[in-house]
């Protein structure tokens, strides 16, 4: 099984699908934060559809298709106000990197995606897609990530850990990825993916890849 992880630069789910049994490279046009030699430094629409891949994980960006931006879509952020067509436009063209990703002739896929709006639902065609948190996984943040999945089985939840109370200092700093300040690398740092998340990932997807599972 030879799989790539797209739009990754830290390397960090990559590596966990290796340390799983599994050849797995990442790919970005950035360069990688990880083990050089198992990077494709390169446009991940093209590295999809040529690579021969048998699996893929995907982390499309997602800022213009979350419907904590939706109001942005209307001038002034009011529907009555009518279509802002600078940010409806940057939401579409997300949404066709999103469809092109997602639609390259992998057979087994996970593609990211956050809680959408109406309008990204409908531009991506997004299909069955689940949902899960970094603490599921024994990480302890806040940031709600969903998984369009194609030919891999739901993830199973590892860890009830207690979740801190709104307001209090340990709260606070689950929600770092709410957090973070305005700058050049907040969308990167806010991409990363926790070490128990990327393990998760990789134990049991990596399981239903070697054949260890049924779907």
């Amino acid at each position: 099984m030879k799989g790539i992880v797209l739009c990754e630069f830290s390397g960090v789910v990559s590596s966990a699908m290796r340390a799983r049994g599994l050849e797995c490279y990442s790919c970005d046009l950035l360069p990688t934060e990880g083990d050089a030699r198992w990077h494709i430094q390169h446009d991940a629409r093209e590295v999809a559809y040529y690579g021969g891949w048998d699996f893929a994980i995907m982390h499309p960006e997602c800022t213009k298709l979350a419907n904590s931006g939706s109001k942005h879509l209307y001038v002034d952020g009011k529907k009555t106000n009518g279509v802002h067509f600078p940010r409806w436009e940057e939401m579409e063209e997300g949404a066709a990197f999103y469809r092109v990703l997602r639609d390259a002739p992998i057979k087994h896929k996970a593609v990211e995606n956050p809680v959408m709006h109406g309008p990204a639902i409908e531009a991506t065609k997004r299909g069955a897609t689940w949902f899960y948190h970094p603490h599921h996984f024994g990480d302890p943040f806040f940031k709600l990530t969903g998984f369009e999945l194609i030919m891999l089985p739901p993830l199973v939840r590892t860890h009830f850990m207690k979740v801190p109370k709104p307001g209090t200092a340990e709260h606070k700093t689950w929600s770092k990825a709410h957090r973070m300040p305005p700058g050049p690398r907040r969308g990167l740092e806010r991409a990363r993916f926790e070490p128990g998340f990327a393990k998760a990932m990789a134990d049991q997807w990596g399981a239903f890849l070697l054949g260890e599972l049924d779907l």
